[in-house]
């Protein structure tokens, strides 16, 4: 009897934290989930939105995730925690509390990048908006369910994260992710196996190759010519066709497998796109991401000498 009630209880997620950390690609993430989401919802008006939705005799009721901040009419940190402890007493409900977080000069540098002025900054810079703040949600912070740092996270690595917390429980396929990214740019926070192609012979100093990609086949042909390639290309392959079944068997629904190279331009593009080609010759179905074949090929990052 317990079970069935549990089964019965409706999730609300309540997904707030600091302004640019991802509230938005957050609530996105979750209706591609199955997720209905609100934005900017005046929590007080929480139990009349309830009150309104379908009870769970007899009717499926999805889950609801509901994005709150700051700038939210009546936003008052302590009595959001009292309403929300109300609410968790109700046997009808399964409610989490997701705080997003992000370090402050990371939120500095995204509000400089989009030229928005930060909404509690008023005339000041942005930097003391950020702690004013971070000093008003430190409560809420304290009390939430969850708490996730955004600070070294792409839109993707987000989403993955997202993904892996509140996707359905239930037996599914693996979800396959192949990525290239350039280790001058920094990890992807996110890989579960990282394979390093620097061994690779470099297209950069090509001159003809250089503001090409790993994409384009004359980059491709001038890789496959280095003799270490086929016997690389053909161990990880097959190093994937034995760990990734495994992976499944063990419940893990996320996989992400990375490629990098100095710039994230060319041979670890060119090993990406193979290696998701050999796996869905094998029967998966990799989703292919690249994050940096179009960032600017220069020596700063590539060196200044061969």
């Amino acid at each position: 009897m317990s079970d069935e009630s549990q089964e019965q209880r409706q999730r609300i997620l309540l997904v707030t934290g600091m302004l640019g950390a991802g509230k938005t690609t957050v609530l996105r993430t979750l209706e591609d989930l199955g997720w209905e989401a609100i934005d900017n919802f005046p929590i007080r008006l929480l139990d009349r939105l309830l009150e309104t939705r379908p009870s769970s005799a007899g009717q499926d009721v999805g889950p609801l995730a509901i994005g709150f901040d700051s700038r939210t009419r009546g936003f008052d940190p302590q009595k959001i925690i009292k309403r929300v402890k109300d609410l968790s007493q109700r046997r009808d409900l399964s409610v989490t509390t997701l705080f997003l977080d992000c370090a402050g000069n990371e939120l500095e540098r995204r509000y400089n990048e989009t030229r928005r002025r930060h909404p509690r900054s008023e005339d000041k810079p942005a930097a003391a908006g950020i702690a004013a703040e971070r000093e008003m949600l430190a409560p809420l912070r304290r009390w939430a369910d969850m708490v996730i740092s955004t600070t070294d996270f792409s839109s993707n690595d987000l989403q993955q994260a997202i993904r892996e917390a509140f996707a359905d429980s239930s037996p599914q396929r693996l979800t396959l992710t192949v990525s290239s990214f350039g280790f001058a740019r920094g990890m992807p926070p996110l890989a579960d196996l990282v394979f390093d192609m620097r061994f690779l012979a470099n297209p950069h100093w090509v001159e003809s190759l250089r503001l090409l990609t790993g994409q384009d086949a004359a980059v491709g042909d001038y890789i496959r010519q280095d003799p270490a390639f086929e016997e690389a290309f053909e161990r990880i392959r097959d190093l994937l066709l034995l760990l990734l079944p495994r992976f499944g068997a063990q419940g893990k629904s996320y996989v992400n497998v990375a490629f990098g190279c100095t710039g994230g331009r060319h041979r670890s593009v060119f090993m990406a796109e193979c290696i998701a080609s050999a796996l869905r010759n094998a029967g998966f179905s990799p989703t292919l991401l690249h994050r940096n074949p179009a960032a600017r090929s220069d020596d700063l990052i590539e060196g200044a000498s061969h």
